[in-house]
């Protein structure tokens, strides 16, 4: 299998030469990255040449790098059944770069986008329905960025009052919470207290 990956990839850096920034082969994938500008092409090559039949679109994976110039990373995945072979198409750019829509090369990228937006806010342009798929219309943010905070902004209740699902702020008031960060071998320190006193009660009777 490795052979082939070596052959498949010395071919799409002879083809693909002005579009490819570099390629690598780990655990029996093949690793290509490109850039953003370049994507659609490289993909439609990548399905279309008869050397290669990357003919399915396995999933699309988001990263967030906050502290990078280019926050974002795109990987895609492919197989291609006839050759038996796996292969990763990456891309990084930032913040608020618009990335071409996969939708017209393979028709089924449609929900992996929406998900991709849902969850991290990236923008595919000329996507036929680009709205969120996982989370509901009126959620604030997006998940899967590193500065989404664990609580989330809003939080959502059904108001027995107004008799409809209403979203509220998120409230974490904690005055009144005491944490005992103590040993569990060492008992927690209201035990510890009780038993102090009994043994004192015990010396006095």
């Amino acid at each position: 299998m490795r052979e082939n990956l070596k052959k498949i990839e010395k071919f799409i850096n002879s083809e693909l030469t002005s579009k490819i920034i570099k390629s690598e082969i780990n655990n029996d994938e093949l690793l290509i990255q490109t850039n953003k500008e370049d994507l659609i092409d490289v993909i439609h090559f990548l399905k279309t040449n008869n050397e290669c039949k990357f003919r399915q679109l396995i999933d699309i994976a988001g990263v967030d790098y906050p502290n990078e110039e280019k926050r974002f990373c795109l990987i895609y995945l492919f197989l291609s059944h006839e050759k038996n072979l796996r292969i990763k198409v990456k891309i990084n750019f930032e913040t608020h770069d618009q990335i071409s829509s996969l939708t017209k090369v393979f028709p089924s990228a449609n929900w992996m986008e929406r998900e991709v937006f849902d969850m991290y806010g990236i923008n595919f342009k000329s996507h036929p329905d680009l709205r969120r798929i996982l989370t509901d219309y009126n959620f604030k943010g997006h998940p899967l960025r590193k500065d989404f905070p664990l609580t989330g902004f809003n939080e959502v209740r059904y108001s027995e009052k107004d008799k409809k699902v209403i979203y509220e702020k998120v409230k974490l008031e904690q005055n009144y919470r005491d944490f005992d960060f103590s040993s569990p071998w060492d008992g927690t320190k209201y035990l510890k207290e009780i038993n102090k006193n009994e043994k004192q009660d015990d010396k006095k009777n």
